[in-house]
């Protein structure tokens, strides 16, 4: 695999590079809380999955870590610290910088996150010139080398190419890459693998594997597919209704689930392949 970052992986002074301490998130009008004291810690080289269905607040707690959620929902209490900084303590300006450079994302409809009209390097390599200050040719280079280690054949061809002229699975990497390029410690994948074919997203777990074990990189995974989780995550927090109904080591949760929604969600998906990630681990 090509290599990803020329500089040693930073590490938080206490080991962790993001926390989220007991967050709750209300709507400011109606007062109404949708996520209840959600609460987990992530060192790097770690991935900490979020699973429950539709509307379990796990978006939102994502989008919370990354200080963009959605007009008129706030962080009512709790708090989050990125790389040890305070995320509600932060400037606009100063989000926007952590934003990539520190923590980055990657979500479920890659080609809503490019611009059709550009090429996909160029894409990748203006992040790279914006939060790095790279020169354009350097740029380029480095676009290149991250479209190639995303496991992308013939990334040179890949750079001068449209979003149309790429599959689902292609763009995905696309995506992946321009998320890592400034080489953030912290990378939330929402979703990421879902509307891909069994094929392709078991090669972007890989990848994700691969980023995770060669940088160490920090990911949280958020998905509503337990057998995704099995395969990458150290850790799973369950969610419904926005609250974390059972937390803890993804073996010991999905091996012996203590809250019965929780035993629902294995149920269900054990018939979709979930027993041979559980006998695998």
């Amino acid at each position: 695999m090509t290599a990803l970052s020329e500089s040693p992986v930073e590490t938080a002074v206490d080991g962790l590079v993001l926390t989220v301490d007991s967050v709750h998130i209300r709507h400011q009008v109606d007062g109404r809380e949708v996520v209840k004291g959600v609460g987990f810690e992530l060192a790097p080289g770690r991935v900490v999955g979020i699973v429950g269905e539709s509307g379990s607040g796990k978006t939102l707690t994502c989008r919370a870590v990354l200080g963009i959620l959605p007009p008129l929902f706030e962080v009512a209490a709790g708090a989050i610290h990125v790389a040890g900084k305070d995320v509600a303590a932060l400037s606009r300006a100063e989000l926007t910088e952590l934003r990539g450079s520190t923590i980055s994302a990657v979500f479920q409809d890659p080609a809503s996150y490019l611009n059709p009209s550009i090429p996909v390097g160029p894409q990748v390599a203006e992040v790279i010139r914006v939060k790095k200050g790279a020169k354009r040719r350097e740029a380029r280079r480095r676009a290149t080398e991250l479209l190639a280690a995303v496991h992308l054949r013939d990334p040179e061809l890949v750079y001068t190419q449209y979003p149309h002229e790429l599959s689902g699975g292609m763009l995905q990497r696309v995506l992946i890459a321009a998320a890592i390029a400034a080489e953030p410690r912290v990378l939330i994948a929402d979703e990421a693998t879902t509307a891909l074919d069994v094929t392709v997203q078991a090669e972007i777990l890989d990848l994700l594997a691969d980023l995770r074990d060669s940088t160490g990189l920090a990911i949280v995974l958020v998905s509503h597919d337990l057998a995704v989780v099995a395969q990458l995550c150290d850790e799973v927090l369950v969610m419904r209704e926005g609250e974390v109904v059972e937390q803890g080591p993804t073996e010991q949760v999905l091996h012996n689930p203590r809250h019965d929604y929780t035993r629902l969600l294995v149920a269900e998906h054990e018939q979709y392949g979930l027993d041979r990630f559980l006998e695998e681990s």
